[in-house]
This record gives C-alpha cells, structure tokens and sequence, in this order.
C-alpha cells in the first residue's frame, strides 16, 4: 500500500511525537510500515519523532535501530560529562554530522526525492511559536533543522537559523496534530511515546532556574510554563478524534521502563520490539481505517 494512487490514503497525515529515547517504540512502528510498504503522503514529526520520520522517507531498513539502540553506549552518545562542561547532554555533532554523514550514511536522495512530504517542527525561542520546514525547502539544511528539533532546553544548546534562535519543536507542539488537520488530512495516523492515561503535570521544581537561564527567550518562558496545558489538550483532541474515527492511534502499552535519556540496551530493544510487534497485531485493523 503506497501513497501514489490510493485517494484515501492520500488525505491522511502520518503525526509522529517525540520522546528522546522512547522513540525506538516509534522506531519499530516506523520499521513495520517499511517492511509493509505501507507509505503515507505526509509526515509530520517533532523531536525524535522527526528524526525516526526520516529514515522511513528514505526507505532505510532498519537504520533507526542502528543509530539509537547501536549507539545508546557509546561513550560520546550521551554523556553528563559534557553536559556539565559543554552544556550538552547528547553529542549533536555525532548524532547530525558524523553517524549521518560517515558512520551510519543517510541515503539523501532517495530521501529528497520521494514524493512524501515531511514537515520538521522546531520552536522559535523568542516568540515561543511553532515553524515548520518541509524537506524540500530545508534543502543541505535538513540535518541542522532535525538538530533544532531534538534540542531540549537545559541539556542542548539553541540553534541559529535564518535569524531565529530554535530549539525543541516538541515543547511548543508536542503531538503535532494541528499541522495535519491544517493540510487537509481527514484521517491521522497518530503514534505516541507515552502509555494511554498518561497526563503530563505542571513544571514546578527548578522554573526558577530555567527563567533565569533563559530570561533572553520570553516565548520559550511562557511555553514551558504552560505545556503540560497544551500537551494533555492535545491528548484531548486525539482521544476525540479517535472516538469519531478519524485517528488511528498507536502507543506503548508497557514503556519497559524506559526513560527520555536510557542508555540501557535491553530495555531499549524490548521497547523497539513492542513498537514492531504491536503494528503487527494492528495492521489489519490499520488497513481498515486507511480503507473507510
């Protein structure tokens, strides 16, 4: 099932969360697709889920797998070493530069050259509003716009771009739904890192720090105060786009008890198999949702 000729699949949006290392649940929901060639039109992702999003545009069998679960231990992957040197947790040189680049290559024309569309979402610090690039107008800068995405406040450094301070899209769209429905799609596809009854609580212990750190970005501040807000509002759409039967949601149902920055690689693996297996079982379930 492919995204050319399929009128029905051809208005439904691919929505995918981030999460940090949660993301290898993505990562094998990602991989089943692939193997499926069950390939939709549009994908919008935050975080890590925009960078699971890009190995499925490119059609690369499993290449998320390689570059998050293969590398978890590597000494240079994450480190608070160098968090506490450098102010960055991951090595974001490592992760866009040189395992795209060198060790693990991303095949980039293959990417640029199918016809999904792919929209990245970052945050604009200052204003604290969402910008979406689409993958043909990032062009060479692709790699430093999944960058931005993936730099959470407080363990990663800002990103300059074209006069914008960026980080994380994940904190000012969390579920990146809204995209979705804005272009049009009538069904979504919507895979979560976090189990079902999951609510996100206030940020409490420690703003008075981040608002000192980061009193340069006003929007940023004011974003972060209010995500859990946004993030279980968001929860609330989908659940009723779910009831209508416009969503088709997918998410962990036992997280293995992994966390935003776990290095272990047994619990890791058994997240990335849950994410397979689970799209397995759904799959015909899936079909018939792309089929209404």
């Amino acid at each position: 099932m492919s995204c050319k000729g399929d009128e029905d699949v051809n208005q439904t949006g691919l929505v995918l969360e981030g999460g940090g290392m949660r993301g290898v649940f993505t990562s094998g929901v990602l991989e089943y697709l692939l193997e499926s060639n069950i390939q939709l039109p549009f994908v919008v992702g935050v975080s890590a889920g925009a960078c699971n999003a890009a190995s499925y545009i490119s059609g690369q069998h499993g290449r998320n797998r390689e570059v998050t679960i293969g590398y978890a231990d590597h000494p240079e992957y994450i480190s608070f070493k160098r968090l506490l040197r450098q102010g960055e947790l991951f090595n974001m040189d490592l992760i866009f530069d040189t395992i795209p680049n060198i060790e693990q290559p991303f095949h980039y024309q293959q990417f640029f050259s199918s016809p999904q569309q792919f929209y990245v979402g970052v945050t604009d610090c200052i204003t604290g509003e969402t910008i979406y690039y689409e993958k043909s107008d990032a062009g060479r800068n692709f790699n430093l716009l999944l960058r931005a995405s993936s730099s959470l406040p407080m363990v990663a450094k800002p990103v300059p771009f074209e006069g914008r301070m960026l980080m994380d899209g994940g904190i000012s769209d969390p579920i990146p739904l809204k995209k979705s429905l804005d272009a049009g799609n009538k069904k979504h596809i919507i895979v979560l890192t976090q189990s079902a009854g999951y609510r996100k609580q206030p940020a409490k212990r420690g703003m008075w720090y981040f608002r000192r750190k980061y009193k340069g970005f006003p929007g940023l501040i004011q974003i972060v105060e209010n995500r859990y807000r946004c993030y279980n509002d968001q929860l609330d759409q989908v659940q009723q786009l779910e009831l209508e039967g416009k969503a088709f949601v997918i998410r962990p149902e036992d997280l293995s008890s992994v966390t935003r920055t776990d290095r272990n690689k047994e619990r890791l693996e058994k997240l990335y198999r849950h994410g397979y297996d689970l799209m397995y079982r759904r799959e015909q379930e899936l079909k018939q949702f792309l089929e209404k």
